[in-house]
């Protein structure tokens, strides 16, 4: 998931094609429906993300009550409006009353603890669960964000590489060759607080990596690399992980698995690896969708259609993610350059789930 932040931004003000009270107000590559208006091209408001959940008074105050995502109405979710898609909230609430909107923009000053606004946080269903340890050599996984919202982290014409990005969820592994193999699991979220689930045939991230050989996979890699620690970051997919299931039966032994990233210690440096050339045909991988100079719109065009993971065409595609050909430090996001691009359908799909 990306990070959560509430800022300003100046927005571009558009014409909605289907509603005479209506505009659209673009926030880098988002677009969001407001009152005609309401806002100018070159004024500055806050821009509400989605997975924001809102206190019931900001919810109240912006008239919203009854219109939001959940069980309790209170989560920022991409909508249609009159047909066009809009992505969070832009507002000026009272909040901010008081403050230099145009200078907050200029610092990028985050918003969600005076608005009262927390990230939402997927449920955690029994097999995605378990007892944890603390593993300080895990390695962990990184947000992504979106590159709607951050369209300034490649620049046109970059060589980058596309990858599939596929609805299921990420499973962590990683191999530690001085603790005698050791072989930490863990998912996105205990990963990022340094533990690890203990081995249990049950969990959902276990049966993926006992099924795949994905542990044996990372000793050989760091045994061929000279590592220390090798760490294998997958998509677990099929029946019963997420509603997108790619046609894998999620009630064999083996369910579905595909690599997106690796990392490796090699001399006391973390350093990122292409899969598709260090796993060399060990392990399953993310399908990958282009290669070649970076331009918005293709890679845009790219996240939305049909997966093909299945080779079967079954369902529509979650999105992909964009890195560059060669790994660098990016000073948009300040740290490592990589983003997301999510397909509008996907996000704006009835009975999806998002468990993580």
């Amino acid at each position: 998931m990306s990070t959560l932040r509430v800022t300003a931004e100046v927005l571009t003000i558009h014409e909605h094609p289907n509603a005479d009270a209506l505009e659209l107000a673009q926030v880098g590559l988002y677009r969001a429906v407001v009152a005609k208006g309401a806002y100018r091209t070159g004024d500055v408001a806050l821009y509400i993300p989605e997975q924001s959940v809102l206190p019931a008074e900001l919810i109240e105050e912006l008239g919203l009550t009854g219109r939001l995502a959940g069980g309790k109405s209170d989560r920022v979710k991409a909508v249609r409006l009159r047909g066009e898609l809009s992505q969070g909230i832009v507002c000026r609430p009272r909040a901010v009353a008081d403050v230099d909107l145009v200078r907050a923009a200029a610092q990028g000053t985050d918003f969600t603890e005076r608005l009262g606004v927390v990230k939402w946080v997927p449920p955690i269903p029994p097999t995605m669960n378990g007892d944890v340890e603390s593993a300080p050599d895990l390695l962990p996984w990184v947000d992504i964000e979106n590159i709607q919202r951050y369209p300034d982290i490649f620049a046109p014409g970059e060589p980058v590489t596309v990858t599939e990005k596929l609805h299921g969820s990420a499973c962590l592994l990683t191999y530690v060759a001085d603790e005698g193999g050791r072989v930490h699991v863990s998912s996105k979220g205990f990963g990022s607080k340094s533990l690890a689930l203990k081995e249990d045939e049950r969990n959902l991230y276990w049966r993926a990596v006992r099924g795949h050989g994905a542990a044996d996979a990372a000793a050989a890699l760091a045994k061929r690399l000279g590592a220390r620690r090798v760490g294998i970051f997958g998509e677990v997919y099929g029946a019963g992980v997420q509603d997108l299931t790619y046609g894998a039966d999620g009630r064999r032994d083996t369910l579905g698995y595909a690599v997106f990233d690796v990392r490796a210690e090699i001399d006391g440096e973390v350093r990122w690896l292409d899969p598709a050339v260090v796993l060399d045909g060990a392990l399953p991988l993310v399908p990958r969708l282009y290669e070649g100079p970076y331009d918005s719109a293709r890679v845009l065009e790219l996240a939305s259609g049909r997966e093909t993971v299945s080779g079967r065409d079954l369902h529509l595609r979650e999105g992909v993610v964009i890195r560059p050909a060669t790994e660098r430090y990016s000073p948009v996001t300040g740290g490592r350059a990589i983003a997301k691009a999510v397909s509008p359908a996907y996000l704006t799909r009835k009975g999806g789930t998002e468990y993580e």
